[in-house]
């Protein structure tokens, strides 16, 4: 990319989760002010993030910076007008139907073991809390589990921009489709080194 034309677009994992936004700043807030107050001295780069993020972002950080908009601008992707391969939602569907295929069987493990315990309710709950969080593994971790992650892989293949984020299904999904993911250190690195 032109170091003209460098374009990024931001998930909001880079500012909140522990291992990105520590590149950027100790809190949500502290790490996307931190970034800001990075990319105001940066003429080379156009930093963007869709309406639907954004609206996440603000959950997390409250409020925001009031010269955000300037530098980050919010941008919807052409849903209408952009096109995806078929075969990325053969691939989505089949993963999807084994995801779901593996925490059924998750459930029925743990509804065995519950029913040997059914005498004890402490034993049962703790079945239950381990039950959600292997679930929750099998079926979120990995894959893309929210409208926000199809967003951002929309905006990032539209505008030919690098994707900043942290989550794994939204990396795994985005580079199917050839876009270039970057870590909040790689993200930092990029800001101060712009590739030419």
């Amino acid at each position: 990319m032109n170091k003209q034309n460098t374009k990024i677009v931001l998930d909001t994992s880079i500012f909140v989760n522990p291992d990105s936004r520590q590149f950027f700043g100790k809190s949500p807030r502290e790490a996307l002010v931190g970034f800001i107050k990075i990319i105001k001295t940066k003429n080379n780069l156009s930093c963007y993030i869709p309406p639907s993020v954004y609206q996440e972002l603000i959950k997390f950080t409250k409020e925001l910076p009031a010269d955000k908009d300037i530098l980050i601008k919010k941008k919807s992707p052409a849903s209408y007008q952009d096109s995806i391969p078929a075969l990325l939602f053969y691939e989505f569907i089949d993963e999807t139907r084994a995801r779901i295929n593996k925490g059924l069987r998750i459930t029925e493990k743990y509804t065995r073991q519950g029913l040997k315990k059914e005498d004890n309710r402490e034993a049962a709950q703790e079945l239950i809390q381990s039950a959600r969080q292997e679930y929750r593994i099998a079926l979120r971790e990995g894959i893309l589990d929210s409208k926000e992650d199809f967003d951002l892989i929309l905006v990032a293949k539209e505008l030919e921009a690098y994707l900043a984020t942290s989550d794994k299904g939204l990396i795994k999904w985005a580079q199917k489709l050839g876009i270039i993911c970057l870590s909040a250190e790689e993200l930092k690195s990029l800001i101060f080194n712009p590739r030419s």
